[in-house]
């Protein structure tokens, strides 16, 4: 429990030391490297363009980690019916009383509360993640897998034009790190780049990653199950895949996927309304 802690605390931190890096990376480096190309208007010059997609991607992503963080599960255990002499406690061992508790309830440890439609625990937020903040965190994994791929690509067309290097052919790549780790203890590979070649395999780690997890996420919102229920072997009642996406998506579901907005239409809420 006390390592669940610590990586608890740890992990947030690391999430926000390599998107800073990132960032920084991006508006300091990649992008004024752009400006070099003389043949290009400066209006549409791929320096703004890809500036301005950058921002858009890192505003969404940074947006969405915010309010999964803000829009934490509520803790039920003080307004459900626990039962006669039963605490929160008995969550503990997965203990139930008849008519206890709302369908997918769980008690986390290190949250040290009772949240509804409970999917996991993500230690990059530091959060439960649940029915009031399952689409914001959703769109923080797409917007984070976007974000890496359009750094890996950034970084990419930098080192293929301070190296001199092309990567056209697929196993570049794969070679690249070997090759400059060679060329790095040799002495002639700066530092600043071999640091832009490893931060490319980490966006590419990161990327494939959240884009992996988004994925495995909506098949179960399409099955209308959480990771939680999956885990547990839960039975979860059939429904058509439309009702389950505007669960958690709600009806504003488009404007979700250009600004980072709360989803005012979670089970919580709607439980409360009741």
């Amino acid at each position: 429990m006390l390592v669940l802690r610590l990586l608890n605390v740890v992990a947030p931190a690391y999430f926000l030391c390599i998107s800073l890096v990132t960032f920084v990376l991006q508006i300091f480096l990649f992008i004024p490297s752009m400006f070099r190309d003389p043949s290009t208007t400066p209006l549409f010059s791929p320096a703004l363009l890809h500036g301005a997609l950058f921002l858009f991607l890192s505003a969404n992503a940074m947006g969405n980690y915010v309010l999964v963080i803000q829009s934490s599960p509520e803790d039920l255990g003080k307004d459900l019916n626990l039962g006669k002499g039963a605490e929160v406690a008995d969550w503990l061992d997965g203990s139930r009383s008849p008519g206890s508790a709302l369908p997918s309830t769980h008690f986390c440890r290190l949250c040290a509360r009772v949240t509804q439609r409970h999917d996991h625990h993500c230690f990059f937020t530091g959060n439960c993640i649940g029915s009031r903040n399952m689409r914001n965190f959703i769109m923080f994994c797409l917007y984070t897998s976007l974000a890496c791929l359009d750094s890996l690509v950034a970084g990419m067309a930098y080192i293929s034009a301070t190296l001199s290097m092309s990567f056209a052919d697929p196993l570049a790549f794969l070679t690249l790190l070997p090759h400059s780790i060679s060329q790095f203890f040799s002495g002639a590979l700066l530092s600043s780049e071999m640091f832009v070649i490893l931060m490319l395999y980490l966006w590419l780690g990161i990327g494939l990653a959240c884009a992996g997890f988004c994925c495995h996420q909506m098949l179960l919102i399409l099955r209308g199950q959480t990771r939680y229920q999956v885990r547990k072997g839960m039975v979860v009642r059939a429904r058509p895949w439309r009702e389950n996406l505007q669960e958690v998506f709600g009806k504003r579901w488009l404007l979700g996927l250009l600004i980072p907005v709360l989803n005012v239409e979670s089970d919580c809420r709607r439980q409360k309304g009741k």
